[in-house]
């Protein structure tokens, strides 16, 4: 049997509903059962380790003066991640997922760590206010290196964050660019702008849209106005569920990513499951925009993949459900 199988389908209603439950009754976790059932095309699906993969690069638009924090903080967050002090690595050890952070194109020189995995393009991107974030040829190496960690590890299940300052600025432009929708839509504070940095934010990036069409293919969007970081996780989207492996959407920077793989390849949209709704104010559009539900609101608006390790006991939740509840059978309850 197969997903698209009617045959397939059948046999997944009947073993969700044939569960010692009302039917329906427990809602979008049986939505993310019969999710996880079609994407590893079984009735008792397996997802019992997670892998995040945090990817860190800085964006030249960040001389713009868009973020309340200097470029510096990517760096030193990173150094962060790698002593296991951010929320990010504090959530992984309670959840009993692995983390692995890349270098996708941190400004200044190298970090020499050796837990650090380098997919260096470049000390960040150009400032897209005055011309391309990247070049093509960048681009095509960053999504080929989230090729291979979109396809490292065993994880039944791949979540992917990001650390860059101003990548809020580069995944509003991309989102704006993909959708058709001006970019002030997804504008939002960032890291905690002001209402004076806010206007001064939706202006830089009202000017770094007027350099091109309205909307652009997704490759031309991502080379134009994305981050490094952000091309790198649409690749790692791409190949994950391609393996058939679960994509845990992070928030806003991660769902950029995620509308410009669903662009590149729509089958992969299949694997994803949008955690969170971020209190960033553009992650409510793109959302929208791209008919996405998430799975929580809890206000959050920091990244590093922090909302989809929230997320991941659902999914865990979810196959238990569908692979370990007794049904109405196996327990000798009636169904009334």
């Amino acid at each position: 049997m197969t997903p698209a199988d009617p045959t397939f389908e059948t046999a997944l209603k009947a073993a969700i509903d044939g569960k010692t439950k009302p039917p329906g009754s427990l809602g979008r976790v049986e939505e993310l059962a019969a999710q996880l059932a079609r994407l590893q095309r079984s009735l008792t699906p397996k997802v019992e380790r997670c892998r995040l993969t945090i990817f860190a690069g800085d964006h030249g638009i960040a001389d713009e003066g868009v973020s309340a924090f200097p470029q510096a903080v990517t760096r030193e967050m990173v150094k962060n991640f790698l002593a296991g002090g951010a929320a990010a690595n504090v959530f992984a050890r309670v959840m009993g997922a692995e983390i692995v952070v890349v270098d996708a194109g941190i400004a200044g020189v190298p970090l020499d760590h050796p837990d650090l995995q380098s997919a260096r393009i470049g000390a960040g991107t150009a400032n897209s206010a005055k011309g391309p974030a990247m070049s093509g040829a960048d681009l095509a190496r960053a999504l080929e290196a989230g090729h291979g960690f979109g396809r490292a590890g065993e994880a039944e299940a791949m979540a992917f964050g990001e650390m860059g300052i101003a990548n809020t600025s580069a995944a509003s432009l991309t989102a704006a660019k993909l959708s058709g929708l001006p970019v002030a839509a997804f504008a939002g504070r960032g890291t905690g702008l002001g209402d004076d940095g806010l206007a001064r934010k939706i202006a830089v990036l009202e000017r770094a849209a007027a350099r091109t069409g309205a909307r652009l293919p997704p490759e031309a969007a991502l080379a134009e106005y994305g981050g490094f970081e952000i091309a790198m996780m649409a690749g790692a989207m791409i190949s994950a569920a391609k393996a058939g492996r679960l994509v845990l959407v992070d928030g806003f920077i991660a769902t950029a990513a995620a509308a410009a793989a669903i662009g590149i390849a729509p089958e992969a949209r299949a694997a994803m499951i949008f955690c969170h709704l971020s209190e960033e104010s553009g992650h409510c559009k793109l959302l929208d925009w791209l008919d996405a539900e998430p799975l929580l609101s809890l206000g959050l608006r920091l990244g590093e993949g922090t909302g989809a390790l929230l997320a991941w006991p659902l999914v865990r939740a979810a196959a238990a459900m569908l692979c370990e509840m007794a049904s109405f059978e196996s327990a000798g309850v009636s169904r009334g």
